[in-house]
């Protein structure tokens, strides 16, 4: 295990003051990200609940009106989560081409596919705020709540999962060809590429809030959000695990680190 940490350790001493550890970073990127996600599924289930067909426009009038101070706080928890994933992403870049800079530009379709992935759940939060923002203090308009919610429904649904698919397929494989991280976590990626790939075709599954397979429904969210949050996490874990320690830098770099501290103090 030491020479596995070792043998794949960001290691950067600049006048006795070490990096930034890139493992650790993005280890708790990766547990900001999950409970964020936690925190928003919370609010979701408990305070906002299922709406009502699209239409009943009465009905959907009224629940936006009723939630729309919860679907705020929604969008406010995604936009710190999608800045957590953020830097999940870019960390995860540098792990795998420090180790195989030849596999950079896999790394980088992994990377980029993740902040395309950024851009269209912020455009969908800003559809879904829309709702809300649309029911307070103004005339309620039902068919422009009803366009804002069926757009945001396949940004959240079958594009993101597209895009989910593209992250975890070139993460897979860079993480198989590099062993930047254990090879275990390549598989897990490549399950989630698949099972997100299972979900795009919900698209054609109608809007209907009590169909599994709606789009961004019920399906969407067993089989290409949790999986996808399952890696994510199980990546953090791993980078955590093998953080940069200072007992384990080669001898030189040590005394360099303490050095420094001892002027210091």
């Amino acid at each position: 295990m030491q020479e596995h940490r070792h043998k794949h350790m960001i290691t950067v001493v600049r006048n006795g003051r070490l990096n930034p550890d890139v493992r650790l970073w993005t280890g708790i990127a990766a547990v900001t990200v999950a409970g964020l996600t936690l925190a928003e599924f919370l609010v979701q289930v408990f305070l906002v609940g299922a709406r009502p067909a699209l239409d009943d426009s009465d009905a959907l009038a009224a629940f936006m009106a009723r939630t729309a101070n919860e679907t705020l706080v929604t969008i406010l928890i995604d936009t710190f989560l999608m800045a957590a994933l953020i830097v999940f992403l870019g960390g995860f870049r540098q792990i795998v081409t420090h180790t195989r800079p030849d596999l950079q530009w896999i790394a980088d379709l992994a990377f980029g596919a993740g902040l395309l992935f950024v851009g269209v759940t912020l455009v969908g939060d800003g559809m879904e705020g829309g709702t809300a923002l649309d029911t307070m203090g103004l005339t309620l308009d039902p068919s422009s709540l009803r366009a804002l919610t069926v757009g945001h429904t396949l940004l959240f649904g079958s594009i993101g999962c597209t895009l989910n698919a593209m992250i975890a397929a070139a993460s897979g494989y860079v993480i198989l060809a590099s062993d930047a991280l254990p090879r275990w976590t390549g598989w897990v990626a490549y399950a989630t590429a698949g099972l997100n790939l299972l979900s795009v075709p919900t698209m054609f599954g109608g809007t209907s809030p009590d169909s599994f397979f709606a789009a961004g429904g019920a399906a969407t969210a067993m089989l290409a959000t949790f999986p996808w949050l399952v890696w994510v996490v199980c990546v953090g874990f791993v980078c955590i695990r093998d953080r940069r320690r200072l007992r384990e830098l080669p001898a030189e770099m040590q005394a360099q680190v303490t050095g420094a501290v001892a002027l210091a103090d």
